[in-house]
């Protein structure tokens, strides 16, 4: 058998069909693209274009050979045309955009949807507002819808991208997006100061649009003393006679919510806060002393609490709950009389409640964390002993797999995850309550002990913040704790950071938008509904607005980015 036909028995029939263009075999058109040609086979263009079988077919005699393709170059033909023998192409930043154009004109949709998943994979901050005109000039609507979302919802990305694509739209699509509810900012002088630096831009074309753009500034809700200090005050708007009344109104709407709060009617659209990128979840814990299945979602915008309670949902209190691939995780816990091991997952899309595996042990004083794809189950008290193991799920598979035991009995304990390590502290062993903590790394499959706590605490909780694990409250054996501290992991050391506003135990804790919020818990006789937020930049406390339920022993987590995030906010116009 000779080399050729060797190779040969090999080779795929895509392999074959390439290697018969390469070699110009039994080839019947030529595709002329300015004065390159292509040699095919019309039969294998018509199986993979719909507008090449119309072409041949349709719209040309049998006759015609030589068929000439404008609007493309060479190098985007050729890999269109290496794509349809061999069904194999290398989509990139620089080739994507020329290829879906064309793609689309030669009606393959396998390569535009390549080409749509392509760029929506790839969208970033530098690119979103450029891939966004894109779309809309050659009319995809729904690449061009998901590259809109993307900017609003990481708009201060945007902004301080090195592209400063921003700097180019024009007044109506700067404007369009200043006004949509759906921004995403943490601070609404933000939007203030994009519209400044948008202007400076072009000073003289743009200071015309300064009013304009001035309504879509949520001015009411920016802080006093900056407003007065460099909104009213600033160059471009105290020359403007057309700023002035939008000024004047600002100031009543200020007034007024300072006077009544937002929780009013008051309409003003100046007044009307965003939509939130990020809702809190607020789920089960106990309620004067039962078990409850009360979920409260918190909007930060609005500083309001919802309650979404589903009567899917079991009582549970002293359980845990993550947020992982789109679904809430309930792990664990007890109803008052049992104590669980099994897991419930809640779709925030459809909010359905579902059952997954249950896990290896009984766990109610659970910690949880996720890693990986993982999530993590530690300890805990099974209803007649306390425990020391720890479990993890893998949602691919609906399996549970134990993991090394942790090297100390914690019930009652929290843990976070930190820089590829699930960090776990304090709790109760059955006789004491910890000052100890130790972290897991899955690359080792084992737990090392580090350094003890300053306090020794259970009912506490614990989150990574800015590559520190945060310890917040609990409960030493004799009270409630306010005191927070922080463990670096470089120094092995800890720290201790402002204390909390009021002493509180087995409460939920999350960070959202920046900001380590603590919500609910045991206050000694009875439970709360106080909540209260940490910011790290002031190293201060403030409180915000309390839950409708007074409740301990609840968990919490944070979902961003939902489609259908009116479904957990209280209505604006309720509001508004």
């Amino acid at each position: 058998m000779s080399f050729e036909r060797e190779r040969s028995a090999d080779m795929t029939t895509w392999d074959v069909l390439n290697e018969m263009r390469l070699e110009e075999e039994l080839c019947d058109v030529v595709l002329r693209v300015d004065e390159v040609e292509f040699n095919v086979h019309r039969t294998i263009l018509c199986a993979n274009s719909q507008y090449f079988r119309s072409l041949f077919i349709r719209w040309s005699s049998s006759e015609q050979t030589v068929y000439t393709i404008t609007n493309v170059s060479p190098d985007i033909m050729a890999i269109i045309i290496h794509y349809i023998y061999t069904q194999e192409i290398r989509v990139t930043n620089d080739n994507v955009q020329a290829l879906l154009v064309m793609a689309d004109y030669l009606l393959m949709r396998d390569l535009v949807r390549n080409c749509y998943d392509f760029l929506k994979a790839h969208l970033s901050p530098e690119n979103c507002l450029g891939i966004w005109q894109y779309a809309n000039t050659y009319s995809f609507r729904k690449l061009q819808d998901r590259a809109y979302t993307y900017a609003l919802r990481h708009f201060e990305d945007v902004v301080q991208s090195t592209s400063s694509e921003f700097l180019e739209l024009n007044e109506e699509q700067l404007g369009g997006i200043l006004e949509r509810d759906e921004l995403n900012v943490k601070q609404e002088k933000t939007v203030f100061e994009v519209i400044i630096m948008w202007i400076e831009h072009e000073p003289d074309i743009r200071i015309q649009h300064i009013a304009n753009l001035l309504l879509k500034v949520r001015l009411a809700l920016i802080d006093l003393e900056y407003f007065l200090e460099n909104i009213k005050t600033h160059p471009l708007v105290s020359s403007s006679w057309e700023c002035r009344p939008i000024i004047l109104r600002t100031m009543k709407a200020m007034f007024y919510i300072n006077k009544v709060g937002h929780n009013t009617r008051y309409q003003d659209p100046l007044a009307r806060p965003r939509l939130p990128y990020s809702i809190l979840f607020a789920i089960g814990g106990l309620n004067d002393r039962s078990a409850t299945n009360t979920v409260e979602t918190y909007n930060s915008r609005m500083d309001s609490w919802k309650c979404i309670t589903s009567r899917e949902e079991r009582v549970r209190a002293h359980h845990g709950t993550v947020f992982l691939d789109g679904f809430v995780y309930v792990i664990g816990g007890f109803d008052g009389t049992e104590c669980f091991n099994s897991v419930c997952k809640f779709n925030p899309l459809d909010r359905t409640w579902n059952e997954v595996s249950p896990m290896n042990y009984c766990r109610c004083y659970v910690s949880v964390a996720i890693l990986d794809g993982y999530i993590y189950a530690m300890g805990g008290f099974e209803g007649r002993e306390w425990l020391n193991t720890a479990e993890r799920y893998q949602p691919s598979t609906n399996q549970w797999s134990l993991i090394p035991s942790m090297h100390e009995i914690r019930s009652d304990a929290s843990a976070t995850t930190l820089l590829g390590k699930i960090y776990i502290c304090g709790g109760f062993n059955g006789d004491m309550y910890l000052f100890t903590a130790e972290c897991f790394d899955p690359r080792y499959d084992q737990w090392t002990q580090i350094e003890r706590m300053h306090v020794q605490r259970s009912g506490v909780g614990v989150i990574a913040l800015n590559n520190e694990v945060s310890v917040i409250g609990g409960f030493d054996g004799a009270q409630r704790l306010r005191c927070v501290e922080a463990y670096n992991p470089r120094t092995n050391s800890w720290r201790m950071l402002a204390s909390m506003f009021n002493p509180r135990s087995n409460f939920g804790v999350e960070l959202m938008d920046g900001r380590l919020y603590v919500v609910g818990g045991n206050i000694g006789e009875d439970t709360t509904s106080n909540c209260e937020y940490y910011d790290e930049e002031s190293n201060d406390w403030f409180n915000v607005q309390d839950m409708n339920v007074f409740r301990s022993a609840l968990s919490c987590c944070v979902i961003s980015g939902l489609p259908n995030i009116t479904d957990y906010i209280v209505a604006y116009d309720d509001f508004l």
